[in-house]
């Protein structure tokens, strides 16, 4: 056996320069169109850990602004993603990034078969039950276009949603984790007061992206998260009003953000 073999493949040098990009257009939180590609090329030749932070600082902002060069170091960071943490780690942010308005619409639609290859690639990480399985999930979702889902959804083991019931508009509070599983009218003195139980959904009842994130969590046996999931997408009662709704109806129509 030749000493490549059985090595993961290697990117060929200037893969990231401006021979694919035109990186003169492409600026980053700083302006710069110069060192992004540079650092691209450093982590595709080796795994260098202070050169994935420069890149991650450079392309996602804390508040998850994204930049011209986020969506042009996509489709490498997604090539890299299969052999490395870091690479999958960013490319997932830059996609969460793209929820918010960066006005780079038509660099995000050219970046389509990448995104498309990274759901694929993402897939099949989850289903290897990793360490990092949750945040993979959600970004999952945000290459699904899931932006929603993607920001607020949590692993269910300490959540509160509060939602405006759409009946009577009392605030409601949701509790889906480890204090139980209830709506509820929360009094800062008193606490959860009120409380009545959280109607879930079956699977037949689910549809949409919920049975989708159910089926998945349930797939990779994740029971908590799977058993979350048909909480939140299930049904609620207002404590001061008594009406049902379904609690994700509600709290997406209340809480999706607008894309321009």
């Amino acid at each position: 056996m030749s000493q490549e073999q059985g090595r993961p493949p290697r990117l060929p040098r200037g893969r990231f320069n401006a021979q694919v990009v035109n990186w003169t257009q492409m600026h980053d939180c700083y302006g710069d169109v110069d060192r992004v590609p540079a650092l691209l090329e450093r982590v595709e030749l080796e795994d260098n850990a202070e050169a994935w932070e420069e890149l991650g600082y450079r392309l996602v902002l804390e508040n998850d602004l994204v930049f011209p060069a986020s969506f042009a170091a996509l489709p490498g960071l997604v090539r890299l993603a299969s052999r490395s943490a870091r690479a999958r780690g960013l490319a997932g942010a830059i996609l969460r990034g793209a929820a918010g308005h960066h006005g780079c619409d038509d660099l995000l639609a050219d970046c389509a078969d990448a995104i498309a290859e990274f759901r694929k690639l993402l897939d099949r990480h989850l289903q290897l039950r990793p360490v990092d399985y949750f945040a993979a999930f959600l970004d999952l979702l945000a290459a699904k276009e899931e932006y929603h889902w993607s920001a607020v959804l949590g692993d269910f083991t300490d959540d509160f949603y509060h939602l405006a019931c759409p009946h009577c508009a009392v605030e409601v509070t949701f509790a889906i984790g480890d204090y139980g599983r209830y709506s509820a009218i929360r009094d800062w003195n008193l606490g959860d007061v009120d409380r009545r139980g959280l109607r879930p959904a079956s699977f037949e009842e689910l549809s949409g992206t919920g049975r989708w994130m159910h089926e998945t969590a349930v797939r990779d046996g994740h029971e908590a998260l799977a058993d979350g999931i048909a909480h939140l997408f299930g049904k609620a009662e207002c404590p001061h009003c008594a009406s049902v709704f379904n609690i994700a109806d509600e709290y997406t129509s209340a809480n999706r953000p607008v894309l321009r």
